[in-house]
This record gives C-alpha cells, sequence and structure tokens, in this order.
C-alpha cells in the first residue's frame, strides 16, 4: 500500500493542521517544516528525516522515523515488498545495492535541520560507505531541493573522502556544500559525555569571575561558563557556554569522571532568565535531547555528605618500584605495565607485533557477527588476499606496511621513586598527606597542591641526570627533537581514568628540558 498526502503551499492559505504519527512516509509533497518536526528523530540537538530518492520509479520517501529506525525496513515494507528480516539475513547483498551499486535504484540519505539565532539551514548526507559517484550525488541533491522548503538553504554534507573530493570540483552553486566541523561550529547543543548528575548551578560569566570565586565552588557544582578551565576540581557536572574541541582537557576529564558535560549555547542568559544560579536540579545530557535539560529539584541535603566518589573503591596493581632499568621501548611487552605504565607497555607490545606478528590481530574478524558467520571475508577484501589465505601473516605484513612507530626510551616507576626519596622535604610532605587521607581531613587538597610545587621546585639528583642522559644517547642518538609523554598505571579502569592528567610537551631538544 502507497500513502500520500498533499500538504497546502499557497501562503494565503494557511497549512491545516495534520497528524503523521501513524503515517509510514510522505511521498513526493514537498516537506514542510510542520510535517518535517512530527517525522523527525533526534541527533545530537538536530531533528533529521530519513529520505529514500526511488530513481526508478521517481518517487522521493520521507520516512516517520518513529515507524523505521533503518532505511532499508522501510523499503522492503513499502516499496519491494520484502520481509525486513529477509534483508537482515542478507545484508551484504543489500549494502551493495543500496551504496556501491553505480546503477543503484535507491538513494538513502538523511536531511537534519539546523539552527541558531542567525539562520535555519539544511544538510544533506549519505551513511560514511557510501560510494556515490559525483552525478549520482547531483541528482540526489536535486530530487531532496525540488521537495524541501525552498526559502531554507539546502548544503550537502560529504560523508567520506571521496565524497569531499568529488565536491571540490564542482560549482558550489550547482552543489551548495557544508562539512563537519562548519557543523559543530553552528550547532546550539553538542552532548559532549551523556549523564545526569543533581546539583547546584554555578555560573560564571567569564574566567575571571570563576577566579574570584573558585574557593567556593564545591563537589556538588555544575558549572556554567563560556570556557571551562583546566584546573576545576572534580564536580557534578560541566556546561560550555561558547563551542569548545571535543577533545579538550576538560572534556576528557568529564569523561573519566562519568560526569555530564555539553555545550549549549545561549545557556548563561537561560540561566539569568529562569534565576537558575546557585539553585539545585537535576541536569540531564544526551544525544537524543535538543538542548541541555535542567529541573528544578529544590535544596538538597547533601551539602554536608561526602564525594560519591570517595566511597568508590579504586584498585590498582602495585607498582614496581625498585631496580627497574630505563629501557628502549621496543624492548618492553605488555607484562611489563607494573614497572613502567601502560602507555609505555602498550607501545612496547605494539613493536612486538610488528616484528613478530600474532594471532590475535584477526580475532576480532573471527567472532561471529549474524547473519555473518564472521568478518574474515571483508578483511581478506580489505588485504586484497584470498579468503584461504594465512590472516595473521597476511595482517602482520599489511600492518608492518602502514604503522611506523619512533624510537623511545620508558624511564621506570623505580626512577621516580629515587627522586622523591631523595628529598627529605618531599618524604615529609608525603607522610603528611597520608595522614590526612587516613583521617578523611579536608587538609587533602591544599597538601596535594603543596606536595605538587615542592616535586616541581626540588633539584633533580645529579646521578639521575646522568642516568638518563646515557639512555638517551645509547638508544636515541641522532635524535634532537623530542616527545616527552606521561606512563601511568592508572589508566582505563573500571571507575577511574588518569588519562588526561599530564601533558604531552612537543618539540623539547635539550635533556634539562625533558627533565622539567
Amino acid at each position: 500500500m502507497t500513502w500520500t498526502m498533499t500538504v497546502a503551499l499557497d501562503a494565503s492559505h494557511p497549512e491545516k493542521p495534520f497528524e503523521l504519527k501513524n503515517l509510514p512516509s510522505i511521498i513526493d509533497e514537498r516537506l514542510s517544516l510542520e510535517a518535517f518536526s512530527q517525522l523527525a528523530g533526534s541527533l545530537a540537538g538536530h531533528p533529521f528525516v530519513k529520505v529514500v530518492v526511488d530513481r526508478e520509479e521517481k518517487h522521493i520517501h520521507f520516512l516517520n522515523h518513529a515507524a523505521f529506525p533503518f532505511h532499508s525496513d522501510y523499503i522492503g515494507t513499502h516499496i519491494i515488498n520484502t520481509d525486513p528480516a529477509r534483508i537482515d539475513a542478507e545484508i551484504d547483498r543489500y549494502n551493495q545495492l543500496f551504496y556501491h551499486d553505480p546503477t543503484r535504484r535507491f538513494y538513502l540519505c538523511v536531511l537534519a535541520l539546523h539552527r541558531s539565532e542567525e539562520r535555519r539551514f539544511f544538510s544533506l548526507e549519505t551513511v560514511e560507505v557510501d560510494s556515490m559517484s559525483v552525478e549520482q550525488m547531483k541528482e540526489m541533491y536535486t530530487a531532496v531541493r525540488e521537495m524541501t522548503d525552498p526559502t531554507l538553504p539546502l548544503f550537502v554534507k560529504p560523508a567520506n573522502h571521496i565524497q569531499e573530493a568529488y565536491l571540490s570540483g564542482v560549482d558550489p552553486h550547482e552543489i551548495p556544500r557544508i562539512h563537519g566541523h562548519e557543523l559543530f561550529a553552528t550547532a546550539q547543543y553538542v552532548a559532549l559525555n551523556s549523564g545526569q548528575a543533581d546539583g547546584r548551578i554555578r555560573a560564571f560569566a567569564d574566567e575571571q569571575a570563576y577566579v574570584r570565586e573558585r574557593a567556593s565552588v564545591q563537589w556538588y557544582d555544575i558549572i556554567v561558563m563560556p570556557k571551562v578551565p583546566e584546573d576545576i576540581p572534580r564536580l557534578m557536572g560541566i556546561i560550555n557556554a561558547e563551542h569548545t574541541t571535543p577533545l579538550s582537557h576538560t572534556n576528557v576529564l568529564a569523561a573519566g569522571w562519568q560526569i555530564p558535560n555539553c555545550i549549549q549555547l545561549g545557556i548563561l542568559d537561560r540561566i539569568a532568565h529562569e534565576n537558575l544560579d546557585g539553585e539545585w536540579v537535576r541536569y540531564t545530557v544526551t544525544n537524543d535531547l535538543s538542548e541541555a535539560k535542567l529541573e528544578r529539584t529544590g535544596a538538597r541535603d547533601i551539602v554536608s555528605a561526602t564525594p560519591p566518589w570517595q566511597h568508590t573503591r579504586v584498585v590498582l596493581e602495585a607498582p614496581e618500584t625498585q631496580n627497574g632499568p630505563i629501557v628502549a621501548l621496543d624492548k618492553l611487552r605488555m607484562s611489563d605495565r607494573n614497572q613502567y605504565g601502560t602507555k609505555a607497555a602498550n607501545l612496547g607490545e605494539l613493536n612486538h607485533i610488528l616484528a613478530k606478528g600474532s594471532e590475535r590481530l584477526v580475532g576480532f574478524y573471527k567472532i561471529p557477527r549474524p547473519p555473518r558467520a564472521n568478518l574474515i571475508p571483508y578483511l581478506a577484501q580489505t588485504l586484497g588476499v584470498p579468503e584461504s589465505a594465512n590472516m595473521g601473516k597476511e595482517s602482520g605484513q599489511f600492518i608492518r606496511k602502514h604503522v611506523k612507530l619512533p624510537r623511545g626510551v620508558a624511564i621506570p616507576f623505580s626512577m621516580q621513586s629515587r627522586f622523591l626519596e631523595s628529598s627529605p622535604r618531599i618524604q615529609q610532605m608525603i607522610g603528611k598527606l597520608k595522614m590526612a587521607l587516613e583521617l578523611n581531613a579536608r587538609q587533602v587538597e591544599p597538601l596535594c597542591v603543596e606536595l605538587q610545587n615542592l616535586i616541581l621546585a626540588t633539584k633533580f639528583p645529579e646521578t639521575l641526570r646522568e642516568e638518563i642522559d646515557l639512555k638517551i644517547a645509547e638508544h636515541l642518538a641522532g635524535v634532537s627533537n623530542f616527545v616527552v609523554r606521561s606512563s601511568s598505571n592508572a589508566e582505563d579502569l573500571a571507575n577511574f581514568s588518569a588519562a588526561g592528567i599530564y601533558e604531552s610537551v612537543n618539540h623539547v631538544s635539550t635533556s634539562d628540558k625533558i627533565l622539567e
């Protein structure tokens, strides 16, 4: 059965309300904004409608997201009369037909609406694996352009590098285009780390306002400001009032702390308008929301309580801090992580795999993937070898051809231990910190800062400096530019991650700078 409906376009006759929730799609009718909103799903704050362009029958279908989460389900049910379960069972064949066949019948794409204070516009994109030609991109764009609101610009968003290359040779007036980073910059709301938390809103207009009030920021606060500084204490939530990069240090911290974190333009105005500063709220961030959700909860009784993470026991493997030598990275294995940290051990293991190979390289591809037996055929296709080939051997050769690891040395935990033991003042401060931790004293954070400053100010012992210099000369002779990175034994734990705590330092050229 084919479902159709007519939408009035005459401006002198306002559109009558209509209900689309029970319809699978709109076919061959211009998509009004009202119809778009009723058909749309939401992802990362952007409403979107799935589109199927039927080249053979000359139809365009705007799908109801609530009824059809996948294009293929709709095509099977309403166009080619094929049970979606059968399509799933033959998904590889249908993927070829939908995304790669140069004579394909269908174009499958997504139409998203982007809104800001300055303008509104549509973006149109395919799935990332779609290999359509530039002529097919033109045909798809034209079909959708003719059936969407003409007052709103429509831009094609390249889904992969091939599409980017194709579009670079096309006049932008023929196919207007917009790239992912440009869309990110226009987004009013971006969910950086999903989650929910109860806490007290603390809004700061700028960093100076935050610095003045920093001492009053508590663990139960949800901090809101244009750009959250990197030295924030652990708290319940973060809201960025301006755009930030997804991999910024504060975003890494939020992921490690497992707290909600988002970008929400205009949030400071909203907080002022609703008098939310200092109020207790439930803060929710998810990809399917169109904005950060703040619900008043009233005063809480947790002010005098201890942070929940203080009740979470973090279990570390005991580090080996005795008699560890400085070694070249390619001499390490994963079993050395307790002496050199996870990052260094991982690099050592990767060096070993590049040199010796490993059957573990293909373990991911051997796992059953219903309806497929496994992914070995795809691996063989990528490697350009028969399925009967030795995949472990072929994968090793492929990786050696494309992956290069820099030389380096790993400094063991024992070197750090020897440095700390060289200073009686540091030892005394560590003793104070241990006592404060045992007593759950409020002085823990100030003592940590004091210990950090003391470590930075303590002179590095000459004997340790000479050991490091000798190993650099032995393993890295001729290298004039170094990168210094941390390697922790507390990365990727179940309830804690040290990732992002220490900075990587690039372009270091002398041993003195290395030791800094």
